[in-house]
């Protein structure tokens, strides 16, 4: 899943979407709703550090089994520090991607997780590899 147009989508720092949270859903057996309801902005749900989050949307299917499915939006925070496991949207020798990002023994590997397509195979980064990690995916947004 390369990011073959990497433009990411800064957020307005004023804008802000606030809306009511109709209360907590059951996934088991059906409850009478509630009439309780509290405020949900969403900015502030998902967003952390404002000045440092971009939003993507997936183009490619290389990362389908980690549940970023083609035309999903991440969000993406380059304040977090990257992790071992993380997802992560990388930079490698002149192109973006993002894959899992693994981290062991100093060594880094992208990895790839869709089991259905063999062609796509981990990266390991090398000390030659122009390599930097952008930023850590925090959030996918999801169309059912």
């Amino acid at each position: 899943m390369e990011l073959d147009k990497f433009i990411p989508h800064s957020i307005d720092t004023g804008s802000s979407f606030e809306t009511e949270l109709m209360g907590e859903i059951k996934a088991g057996f059906p409850s009478p709703a509630e009439d309780i309801r509290e405020k949900l902005d969403l900015i502030r749900l998902l967003v952390k550090h404002r000045a440092s989050t971009f939003f993507f949307r997936v183009d490619g299917v290389s990362m389908v089994d980690s549940g970023m499915d083609e035309g999903d939006i991440l969000i993406v925070d380059r304040a977090l520090n990257p992790y071992n496991n993380c997802k992560a949207v990388c930079y490698i020798d002149g192109e973006y991607t993002v894959k899992r990002v693994e981290m062991s023994e100093g060594k880094v590997r992208l990895m790839p997780a869709n089991e259905q397509n063999t062609k796509y195979k981990p990266i390991e980064v090398l000390p030659e590899n122009q390599f930097i990690i952008w930023g850590v995916v925090t959030y996918t947004i999801k169309k059912m």
